[in-house]
């Protein structure tokens, strides 16, 4: 009997596709979207495999214990940490989509590394006021450090990109060791050295119990006064109000963000505690740093491998265990 993998939301053409060239002959594929409530629940007992944008919120509470007995559960979103797991039954694998939006995030850190360097905005205003600073002095990422904290898929490809315009690459994961080509690789414990070596200090690590609140005040002091601080990833990995004071207090400090601390598809608003837009070294973004017309397709033929693999027997990728949870 062949499997079925059952997916929560609508798929048009090409969205089918795109999963039934990833799955090939494993198993076919059924929405949710359109079934009566009967056909629902009949689907999720036969299917061997989920995948969803947010289960908790695309599938009825009633619906939940009948993922029980699948193989995986797979999510589209790279940053879990607003699903709680703990309403999806006990022991059912669950998997992240990490690393699926890669190359357009390191492409966005880079523009905003370069950006800053280049005192682009800044500069951009000073024209608009009329003010012709020709012999302001840019810098050079070149023969710099860029600090990646969290060296997963974005950590890995930003570091190829900034390798490119010549920055050293020094990171930090949980293992403190990786097989990419860097130039010094740590763990968590060893943050302040990561912090202290930084002209970049790129932010992509998951937010997690562990991460919350990891980059405050004391973090801020040990890095360089003209470090760029790049967020790519959760709005509370960093204190708000401490980086607000200290971009007002070192000026020549930047700060790059696109990950903030309450954003529509997590807490239902946008909203900044602290006036961000009103400094001058803030360089801001909606976190739009994986929308590129490619990121779709991109995520589901990558979940539907990791569905593949499941079936198939074979290890599963991004798993999501207990020290990965933050709700």
């Amino acid at each position: 009997m062949t499997n079925r993998v059952a997916v929560t939301f609508e798929l048009d053409a090409a969205g089918r596709g795109i999963i039934a060239e990833a799955l090939g002959s494993a198993a076919d594929i059924v929405s949710l979207a359109k079934l009566d409530e009967a056909a629902r629940a009949a689907t999720l007992r036969q299917a061997a495999a989920l995948i969803a944008g947010n289960p908790l919120k695309e599938l009825r509470a009633h619906e939940l214990p009948l993922l029980g007995h699948m193989k995986l559960v797979q999510l589209l979103a790279a940053g879990i940490d607003f699903i709680r797991m703990d309403q999806l039954p006990p022991g059912v694998p669950v998997a992240s989509n990490a690393g699926a939006y890669a190359e357009p995030m390191a492409e966005h850190a880079l523009a905003m590394a370069l950006a800053a360097a280049k005192r682009l905005l800044v500069e951009h205003e000073e024209l608009r006021q009329g003010r012709f600073n020709q012999r302001g002095l840019n810098r050079m990422l070149a023969g710099g450090v860029c600090g990646i904290l969290g060296f997963g898929g974005v950590g890995v490809a930003a570091a190829r990109l900034m390798r490119c315009v010549g920055m050293r690459v020094h990171a930090i994961n949980r293992r403190g060791a990786t097989e990419e080509p860097v130039d010094w690789i740590g763990s968590p414990a060893q943050l302040d050295t990561l912090l202290r070596a930084a002209d970049v200090l790129l932010v992509v690590a998951p937010l997690t119990r562990a991460t919350v609140g990891m980059i405050g005040a004391r973090e801020l002091r040990l890095m360089r006064e003209d470090t760029t601080l790049i967020n790519l990833a959760r709005g509370e990995i960093i204190d708000e109000a401490a980086l607000f004071q200290h971009l007002q207090a070192h000026p020549r400090f930047t700060a790059c963000i696109d990950a903030w601390w309450v954003e529509p598809v997590r807490h239902g608003e946008f909203r900044m505690d602290q006036p961000f837009m009103r400094l001058p070294n803030v360089i801001a973004s909606p976190h739009n740093s994986a929308s590129v017309a490619a990121t779709p397709a991109a995520g589901l033929r990558q979940a539907a491998a990791n569905c593949r693999r499941a079936l198939l027997g074979e290890r599963v990728e991004h798993l999501i265990g207990p020290d990965d949870r933050f709700l």
